[in-house]
């Protein structure tokens, strides 16, 4: 199996290489790639060192699947540059993810959808492959006549010069130096909360509030579930978090809920009130399950729960998803590869 990496130096590019590892992921050549700024370092990956070398068509033309992590522009360009030069591109941008003829996959829920690739398949936004997982573990058992979700999201989802902001912004703040004007986000991160992720539409909600609704009604192949959405930056490195709250058409119980979620592969619950005992970014990051907790009967309608959802955006979010499409891939045939 030949891999070439786009991306390969960013915070999910970095996280993939790691996986690659700790997957043992049955690759036999290797090819990483990122922006001229990086030409020439290397990475190392399974004890051996790759240099970062440049995108072209011959390359991609020597190259099984190709895993993109990069702007919605750079994943149009190389995307589909990759897929006529014969690739199977996973593609981590929102650059096709509502495509008709492109799959929008997360395994644990609809990996059939992967025998309708034509060469691109995509990963959904770190946030919505949570949510989906979520509501694809209840849905099962009780159709879902409404959703709410609030995210709380980390600055490692905008990358590495929004980790570094957020870094630089805590030390000059407790340090009693005057802070630098932002230069990522619109206004100050550092101990502060930020409701607006990505730029505002004509409905006046963000693009990240609207992936999110349009995402989990593809990959849930429900086009008319009721969903809405508040996407809130917060001054956390890794992992987002989500306040979600799920109307039913009957009443369940949390008992249920609890069963239905333990009972789907890649959900894993933290919740003890008794302990004080619920997923938090901290516990999660470095992990590749979707955490939930505080699951509890909605006071404010009999047919509703609430939960806290956490995952690690890097991993479950992207990188892991990516990874996870390529094993299936592999094991059912969809790709042609060179052992």
């Amino acid at each position: 199996m030949r891999i070439t990496v786009i991306g390969a130096t960013g915070t999910v590019g970095r996280i993939f290489l790691k996986l690659l590892e700790e997957r043992n992921f049955p690759y036999s050549e290797l090819n990483l790639c990122a922006s001229s700024k990086s030409l020439g370092k290397s990475l190392s990956v399974n004890n051996k060192s790759y240099k970062i070398e440049p995108v072209s068509a011959e390359l991609l033309r020597k190259t099984d699947i190709t895993f993109i992590s990069a702007t919605t522009e750079i994943s149009n360009e190389i995307g589909l540059l990759a897929q006529s030069c014969g690739s199977t591109v996973i593609d981590d941008s929102s650059a096709f993810r509502l495509k008709p003829n492109v799959p929008l996959v997360v395994p644990e829920i609809n990996v059939d959808d992967l025998y309708n690739h034509q060469g691109i398949i995509s990963i959904p936004n770190c946030t919505t492959t949570p949510l989906a997982m979520v509501l694809n573990a209840l849905s099962k058992y009780q159709s879902i006549n409404r959703v709410i979700v609030d995210t709380y999201q980390s600055v490692s989802g905008t990358g590495k010069s929004a980790i570094n902001e957020l870094h630089q912004q805590h030390s000059q703040l407790t340090s009693n130096q005057t802070i630098s004007d932002p230069q990522i986000y619109p206004h100050q991160i550092a101990f502060n909360l930020i409701p607006q992720i990505d730029v505002f539409t004509k409905n006046d909600y963000t693009k990240e509030e609207e992936k999110i609704i349009n995402e989990t009604r593809k990959i849930l192949h429900n086009s008319n579930l009721p969903i809405s959405s508040t996407c809130v930056r917060v001054p956390v490195i890794i992992s987002h978090s989500e306040a979600v709250h799920i109307e039913f058409n009957k009443e369940i119980s949390t008992k249920k809920i609890r069963e239905l979620l333990l009972n789907h592969r890649g959900i894993s619950i933290l919740d003890d009130t008794k302990t004080n005992s619920y997923p938090t970014p901290l516990q999660t990051e470095g992990t590749n399950d979707v955490y939930v907790g505080r699951i509890r009967k909605d006071v404010s309608h009999k047919n509703g729960i609430a939960l806290w959802i956490v995952c690690d955006n890097l991993r479950k979010g992207a990188a892991l998803n990516a990874i996870q499409i390529a094993e299936e891939l592999i094991e059912r045939n969809l790709v042609k590869y060179t052992p």
